[in-house]
C-alpha cells in the first residue's frame, strides 16, 4: 500500500494549526480568566495552583509544538525542494541506485500540494532536463527520466539505437565500455539540447520493436532513461486505459520537478554499509 505523503502532511498541518487556533481563541482566554479568578479569591496565590490552571491540554501542547515544524516542511517540500532516493539503475551512469537527489519544485511552475494544480507559471521543461514525474499509469509512483521530446516533437529510435528528434540525429561520442547484461555496454557522451551527459547502451540487447517513432502531443513530454536498454520509459509503456496517441507521454499535470543535485549515496541502508558522499554534485 502506498501512502499519499503530501496529503498526510497537509492534514497534519491543518489539524495542528486548528488546535493552535482553538487554544488562541478559546482555551487560553479561559485559562487566563480562571487564573485571574483564583488570584482574586485568595490573598496568597499558590504557584502550583496557578501553574496547574495555566497548563495547556496535552493535545493542544503537541499541536502547537509540531505546527511550525510541519508548516515549514510543507512549504519547503511543496514549493521549493523535495528529496528523493533513486531505486533503480535506469538512469545510469548519471544516477545510480541509492543516490539521494534534490528536486526543484518551482522550476516548472508553482503547484498547489495534493491537487498539483499549477498556479504560477515559472518555466517549462527543456530537452535534456532530468525530471521527476508521476507515472501516467499509476500517479502514486514517481519516476525519474530525461526529457527527450517536447510538445510537437517527432521522436525516433532506430534499429542501431540512434536517437533522432525532428529528423536530426542527436550527437553522441563513444567514451568507453563496461560490463553489461549480455556482454559489454558502451558509454557515450550525448548532447541533448544544451545538456551534455553520459548514456549507456547494450548493443546486443533489445526490449522493443526497433525503429519506432512517436509524435509528442501538446502539453506532454517524451521521456527516456540514460541507461537506454535497462529503462522502463516512454518507449515501452502500454496501458489500455490511455488513448493510443498519448501512450508513453507524460502530461504536464504529472510533473513533480527538476532533479538538480545528488547530496548523498546509500545503496544499502544498513550499519555495515554507511552512506557516502563521493557522488555529490550537480546533475548534468
Amino acid at each position: 500500500m502506498s501512502l499519499n505523503f503530501p496529503l498526510l502532511l497537509v492534514i497534519a498541518v491543518f489539524v495542528c494549526g486548528l488546535l493552535a487556533l482553538l487554544d488562541l481563541l478559546f482555551l487560553a482566554p479561559r485559562r487566563r480568566a480562571a487564573i485571574a479568578s483564583y488570584q482574586g479569591s485568595v490573598s496568597q496565590p499558590d504557584v502550583m495552583v496557578v501553574e496547574k490552571l495555566n497548563k495547556e491540554p496535552l493535545l493542544v501542547e503537541y499541536g502547537k509544538s509540531f505546527f511550525p515544524v510541519l508548516f515549514i516542511v510543507l512549504v519547503l517540500r511543496s514549493f521549493l525542494v523535495e528529496p528523493f532516493q533513486i531505486p533503480s539503475g535506469s538512469m545510469k551512469p548519471t544516477l545510480d541506485v541509492g543516490d539521494f537527489i534534490l528536486v526543484s519544485k518551482f522550476s516548472y511552475g508553482i503547484r498547489l500540494p495534493v491537487i498539483d494544480k499549477k498556479v504560477i507559471e515559472v518555466g517549462e521543461p527543456q530537452r535534456g532536463d532530468v525530471m521527476v514525474f508521476r507515472y501516467p499509469s499509476d500517479p502514486n509512483v514517481n519516476y525519474i527520466k530525461r526529457v527527450v521530446g517536447l510538445p510537437g516533437d517527432q521522436v525516433r529510435y532506430t534499429v542501431d539505437k540512434r536517437l533522432f528528434v525532428n529528423g536530426e540525429s542527436i550527437a553522441e561520442q563513444l567514451v568507453g565500455s563496461e560490463p553489461g547484461t549480455l556482454g559489454s555496454a558502451e558509454l557515450y557522451k550525448e548532447k541533448l539540447g544544451t545538456a551534455e551527459h553520459l548514456i549507456r547502451k547494450e548493443m546486443s540487447r533489445y526490449r522493443a520493436t526497433p525503429d519506432r517513432s512517436w509524435t509528442v502531443p501538446a502539453g506532454h513530454y517524451f521521456m527516456m532513461g540514460d541507461n537506454r536498454d535497462n529503462s522502463n520509459d516512454s518507449r515501452y509503456w502500454d496501458d489500455p486505459n490511455i488513448p493510443k496517441d498519448l501512450l508513453g507521454m507524460v502530461p504536464d499535470k504529472n510533473i513533480v520537478g527538476k532533479a538538480f543535485a545528488v547530496w548523498m549515496s546509500w545503496p544499502e541502508p544498513k550499519l555495515s554499509h554507511l552512506p557516502n558522499f563521493s557522488r555529490v554534485g550537480l546533475i548534468k
